[in-house]
């Protein structure tokens, strides 16, 4: 009896879990994402309709803080800092809050990103940026809420918030000729130590060419002052599958010292084992 029960049972489960009923949201949620000269900008909000209502004014109220969208947080991030009105905003990601008026916004962009709405509390501190707009009427009725980001050029965009015959819009800058520069720069001056490294590791892992792999690790040890003790790990190894077991045992001695003040006791642990294993005669 009790084995049918749980067979009764763990159908009913299965048909429930089947059966489960799946209805459209009435805000869905959007991802834009957009690169702006360099710059990787990233909007993640979910879209309210009209469905009939008065908006701006009525639910949307003038003079009260609007969470900008529904639901979760409305969020934007940007991977470079950007300026807007002139003051800078920080890389990372930022909730958008909005206070909507006839003749002028403030927008918000605040650093704790995980209210549900607006916050319960208001914290100044986390005002990261404010700024203002004027609003623009539309000369045709958007029944969705919707941000993007238009205008682009290499050097700037605008963050645009619009909704039912409403157009705000909000230019922010971005570091693009700096980021070029940096880029330039850094190909022109030829290889990093990481570089060398990379390739190096590369060479040993898939059984390439031993002496270039030789060659690359000594130049990345060569151009890091701090002589990482994975490196000398690596220089070690590739010693030692060049049958140079007496110049890995001493590499590895460096690299044992190095990871103990790192207190890195994998490596500390492995070069103690190869020492051991290249000094066997």
């Amino acid at each position: 009896m009790k084995k049918i029960i749980f067979v009764l049972a763990m159908i009913i489960a299965n048909y429930a879990i089947e059966a489960q009923i799946r209805t459209p949201q009435l805000s869905p949620r959007s991802i834009i994402t957009q690169v702006v000269g360099l710059t990787d900008v990233e909007i993640n909000y979910s879209r309210p309709s009209t469905r009939g209502r008065s908006i701006m004014g009525d639910l949307v109220p003038f003079g009260k803080l609007w969470r900008t969208g529904a639901n979760e947080n409305t969020t934007i991030s940007f991977s470079d800092d950007v300026v807007i009105d002139g003051k800078t905003l920080a890389k990372g990601k930022y909730a958008i809050y909005t206070t909507p008026k006839a003749d002028s916004w403030e927008i918000v962009f605040y650093s704790k990103t995980d209210n549900w709405g607006n916050p319960e509390v208001w914290d100044e501190t986390k005002v990261a940026l404010k700024t203002n707009a004027k609003p623009e009427m539309l000369d045709r009725k958007l029944e969705s809420f919707t941000i993007g980001i238009g205008n682009l050029d290499t050097n700037s965009a605008y963050l645009e918030l619009s909704w039912e015959n409403t157009l705000v819009s909000v230019r922010f800058e971005v570091p693009t000729q700096k980021n070029t520069m940096a880029s330039i720069d850094k190909t022109l001056a030829g290889p990093s130590a990481g570089d060398y490294f990379s390739s190096a590791q590369y060479l040993f892992q898939s059984n390439g060419d031993i002496l270039k792999a030789r060659t690359y690790v000594d130049k990345a040890l060569e151009m890091n002052a701090d002589k990482p003790y994975f490196y000398s790990r690596l220089k070690s190894l590739i010693q030692a599958k060049q049958g140079d077991k007496k110049g890995a045992i001493e590499t590895a001695k460096i690299a044992l010292a190095a990871a103990e003040i790192a207190k890195n006791q994998d490596y500390v642990k492995m070069n103690k084992e190869s020492i051991a294993e290249w000094s066997k005669k």
